[in-house]
């Protein structure tokens, strides 16, 4: 069965799509054909239940949840640290209360933590890569930035303003978590399975040949010389992103929870995750 895996043109997912990608992990069941493109379009592309397998924003999963179920392996965690706000002067968090910010799209998980935290402020949505280009430009007061610009931000002229992981962090003992991988419920239960096992897989098998998978990753790196690109895949491949474990469902549905209590998530919805079957 051909599978249409899509997921961003990032240096982190293509990481750990590595495997897959180069048909490093293989299977007699499935075969995966990859369509990239940025995480706010895969959100709305799920919506509509398009691809089979597909990276989202956990912020967009009670809008997808009666399509796709959440995959174990895969996910983007900020542990301790995250998305930022940023602008070109230094602010204190607190004085972004009614200021217009760059956003990387409404259903991105930064936005709902941003709104979480500060539920007064004015969205421009930019894409994600234009962020700090359009508050330089005056559209907006700072920007909320996610990707690679979290390790070069400084290096253009902005001044840090809030990290969302580590006020996250910092208020619920938990790691953010960013986003994950989805399978469509209508797949069958052997599909399912086998999906999970090449995803945990592929990410193993980019952790065990690092530099290979690494390698492969820098063509998505957008310019970014490879010590700091090196970095980011090590901020958000991790043990986490090899198996969610107990702890990621839990701050995942803790997430949507506080988006839902706060009037930002319509339906309130149970997280459910698939893994494979062993035995």
């Amino acid at each position: 069965m051909e599978i249409v895996s899509a997921h961003s043109p990032d240096s982190d997912d293509a990481f750990m799509f590595y495997g897959l990608a180069t048909r490093k992990i293989r299977s007699s069941r499935v075969t995966f054909k990859h369509v990239l493109s940025d995480i706010e379009t895969l959100n709305r592309k799920a919506m509509e239940g398009v691809y089979e397998l597909s990276a989202i924003s956990y912020h967009a999963y009670p809008y997808v949840a009666d399509k796709y179920v959440l995959m174990a392996s895969g996910s983007s965690v900020g542990d301790g640290y995250g998305p930022m706000v940023v602008a070109t002067h230094p602010m204190e968090p607190d004085e972004i209360k009614g200021k217009r910010i760059a956003i990387p799209g409404t259903l991105t998980t930064a936005y709902l933590s941003l709104k979480i935290f500060q539920p007064d402020f004015q969205p421009v949505v930019v894409p994600f890569d234009k962020i700090l280009e359009s508050v330089q430009g005056g559209l907006a007061d700072a920007g909320l930035i996610i990707h690679e610009a979290q390790l070069t931000y400084n290096k253009v002229g902005f001044h840090r303003v809030l990290d969302m992981g580590k006020w996250w962090k910092d208020k619920f003992g938990l790691p953010l978590p960013l986003g994950g991988n989805v399978l469509l419920r209508s797949l069958p239960d052997d599909i399912k399975s086998e999906c999970c096992r090449m995803m945990r897989e592929s990410i193993q098998y980019a952790l065990d040949n690092h530099a290979e998978a690494l390698e492969y990753a820098l063509q998505f790196a957008r310019d970014m010389e490879p010590r700091l690109a090196e970095k980011f895949v090590g901020m958000y491949v991790n043990g986490y992103t090899l198996d969610a474990g107990e702890v990621i469902p839990k701050a995942v549905q803790l997430l949507l929870d506080k988006g839902n209590e706060a009037g930002l998530i319509p339906n309130r919805v149970n997280v459910e995750f698939a893994r494979e079957k062993r035995g």
